[in-house]
């Protein structure tokens, strides 16, 4: 079915790789019993299922799903074994073309071997280099989850298909649990509560891949910012802030014209070409560049909350996720090469620190290398990759190994977060880089008075803040900790004799610094409740006669229900400890 090097790389580490390969042939041939017309494209494992794309005559929805799940159930019960045998190339395509696949031809034209792999279960054949389990009989929990359009090989110019996204597990219990975390993700999917809460939004008129950030969604995305700035100036980082357009000349030069172009929005002005910024390291290295720099000053760290654009396909667009404007939690480190081992464990520390302060305690680690296309010399990457080996190893992490998923400029180290439910989210990457200070003539003044060459890190620990928002929503379903809730209390007054009162309360919670509301509407008390929940505001403060009378409050939480009473002191200061703990 053609495999990529990330799909090669899945095969080697997930031992459920042959039994979802097995279902996605399951699948393709039900539909093909089904639908005798269809034309087959590709159909591979992935992350925790599979899908199969497919050129149908009749358009497909979710409820065509059950209808083809019960034809797998018939191709399972019938226990087919799963066989291999091979075919020369010329035949191979003389046997497609008969048949009228025109996407297996197109893969098989791009094999540069003389022989083709095919695999076979019953009457149904499919161009494949496995694995696959012994027979269909052993695909025994298999679950077809959803219907969405694709392009052939990704390109939005060759023909739309129909995609099938399926999953599969060694038994019903370990498929129902799957399931049952789906469901959990869907309801936590950021997007939803994104526009409950009022946080943000996309505008049609604006066009795709944009954030509008409401006011409750500025102040959130304003007090992450927050955090990650004054932690950067505790570690001494220097802030610095670059332009959004260069000429491009910049990036001829940096090598983004040559790897990155289309993904790099392009015009012009009088009579030169620009390019708005997918990166941000030209700017800094240009900042570097602007005077003489000595081996004393190294480690220099320029820090920026660096907005970038990238022209991405509107087809991968989703939510926060993945979007055209965004803004990187982005530095640059020029070192020595003496310094880089040291430097890049002291990153890694800033970068478990960062994201427990926000609620993440496990992780993963993958090192990734040198790909097919670079930039720099081959000793270079062997130093890099050393570097980021070592600086692992000194910290005793355990680290997974992506062979040939660097950047053009260097190899890199990532971080992948868990969240609540176990899902695996891309964070910080640490990227070391001698390809770009060479290209750029980046110097310092060495001890010996001599001129030598710098080094340089590339690193983020969040990474897209937009990104980071919406993982942040999705971790906590939308109920934000206390330190980072848009309103941290609700004042609800019984009535409108209590509102003097509410608002004196408000006033003097605001007096510490606390987020608060006072919700005067011509209500009812429960309402309010019922409204302060939805809006997942942390607490409540009930005030009526006997609150107002004492001084006091009558506190609710979000998960707690009701607290009781207590003193307007006593709720100020354990609101103001929670927010101050960042618990």
């Amino acid at each position: 079915m053609g495999h990529t090097g990330k799909t090669e790389e899945l095969k080697q580490r997930d031992p459920l790789y042959a039994l979802r390969h097995s279902a996605a042939h399951i699948m393709a041939q039900a539909v093909k019993r089904l639908y005798p017309d269809v034309k087959l494209a590709i159909g591979p494992p992935i992350e925790d299922g599979f899908y199969y794309d497919l050129d149908l005559p009749v358009k497909l929805t979710d409820e065509d799903l059950p209808k083809i799940e019960a034809e797998m159930a018939k191709i399972v019960k019938e226990n087919h074994p799963f066989r291999q045998s091979f075919m020369g190339k010329r035949e191979a395509l003389s046997r497609l073309t008969e048949r009228g696949e025109r996407f297996k031809l197109e893969i098989v034209e791009g094999i540069p071997d003389d022989r083709v792999s095919f695999y076979a279960d019953g009457e149904f054949v499919d161009l494949c280099e496995g694995p696959h389990v012994g027979a269909t009989g052993d695909v025994k929990a298999v679950k077809l989850l959803s219907v969405a359009g694709a392009y052939w090989r990704g390109d939005e110019r060759q023909a739309q298909l129909q995609r099938i996204y399926g999953t599969a597990f060694p038994t019903r219990e370990a498929l129902d649990a799957h399931l049952k975390r789906l469901e959990e993700a869907k309801r936590r999917d950021h997007r939803r509560p994104g526009t409950e809460l009022e946080l943000f939004s996309f505008q049609e008129l604006a066009g795709p891949g944009v954030v509008f950030y409401h006011p409750k969604g500025a102040l959130v995305r304003s007090l992450i910012e927050d955090e990650i700035r004054r932690r950067h100036l505790e570690r001494g980082y220097e802030l610095v802030a670059t332009p959004h357009i260069f000429r491009t000349d910049i990036w001829k030069r940096s090598g983004h014209l040559e790897y990155y172009k289309d993904y790099i929005f392009l015009f012009e002005a009088e009579e030169q070409g620009f390019g708005i910024r997918p990166m941000n390291c030209p700017g800094h290295i240009l900042i570097y560049q602007s005077k003489t720099r000595s081996y004393r000053d190294l480690p220099l760290r320029f820090f920026e909350l660096g907005t970038v654009y990238r022209n991405e396909k509107s087809g991968v667009l989703h939510g926060l996720l993945r979007v055209r404007g965004f803004t990187q939690d982005d530095a640059h480190v020029f070192l020595r090469e003496d310094q880089l081992v040291q430097e890049i464990g002291q990153i890694l520390d800033f970068e478990f620190e960062v994201v427990k302060a926000f609620g993440f305690t496990d992780y993963e680690i993958e090192l990734s290398t040198r790909p097919e296309q670079f930039i720099g010399s081959p000793a270079s990457w062997e130093h890099a990759e050393a570097a980021l080996r070592e600086a692992l190893q000194s910290r005793g992490v355990a680290f997974a190994v992506q062979e040939g998923g660097g950047a053009f400029y260097g190899p890199k180290i990532d971080v992948k977060i868990k969240d609540a439910i176990g899902r695996s989210w891309q964070c910080g990457t640490i990227q070391c880089d001698f390809g770009l200070p060479e290209r750029f003539d980046l110097t310092y003044a060495g001890e010996d008075g001599k001129l030598h060459r710098t080094v340089m890190v590339h690193r983020a620990l969040l990474g897209s803040i937009e990104r980071f928002f919406g993982m942040l929503i999705e971790h906590y379903a939308g109920a934000f900790p206390v330190w980072l809730a848009p309103v941290q209390a609700s004042v609800i007054p019984i009535g409108d004799r209590f509102v003097p009162y509410a608002r004196e309360v408000a006033a003097s919670l605001r007096a510490r610094g606390l987020r608060v509301q006072c919700d005067e509407r011509n209500e009812k008390m429960q309402a309010k409740i019922r409204d302060a929940q939805l809006q997942q505001i942390p607490y409540m403060a009930v005030v009526g006669e006997r609150e107002t009378q004492a001084s006091a409050v009558s506190v609710r939480h979000r998960r707690e229900g009701d607290l009781g009473s207590m003193g307007l002191e006593a709720f100020a200061q354990r609101v103001s400890q929670e927010n101050a703990s960042r618990s």
